[in-house]
């Protein structure tokens, strides 16, 4: 099981995350189709190769916003790329912000 504080990347675009809530789920975790991968301690700039993002799966990701499963697991985008994000094929959705309580 992927444990929270986890940074992950993907293997067909620039799109990188951190785990916020785990869940087995996240086991399955693909961006643009194909699985999400570690990253490795000291890289920067990762290199991948974007021809190979499945168009299903090419919705991109937007940097900052946290994307959330059915399940309860949810990730942060740390930087954006063409590929979108899903445990298997379920794509994952926007987190949708909690308005502030108004004040008088």
């Amino acid at each position: 099981m992927i444990k929270n504080g986890t940074r992950l990347q993907s293997q067909v675009c620039d799109t990188q995350l951190i785990v916020v809530r785990s869940s087995e789920a996240l086991d399955d975790l693909r961006i643009g189709g194909a699985p999400a991968v570690p990253i490795p301690l000291g890289t920067q700039d990762p290199k991948v190769d974007s021809k190979y993002t499945v168009d299903a799966f090419a919705g991109g990701t937007v940097m900052g916003k946290r994307y959330v499963a059915a399940d309860g697991a949810e990730v942060l985008v740390t930087r954006a790329g063409k590929g979108s994000l899903s445990i298997g094929t379920t794509p994952m959705a926007i987190k949708e912000v909690k308005p502030l309580p108004a004040s008088d």
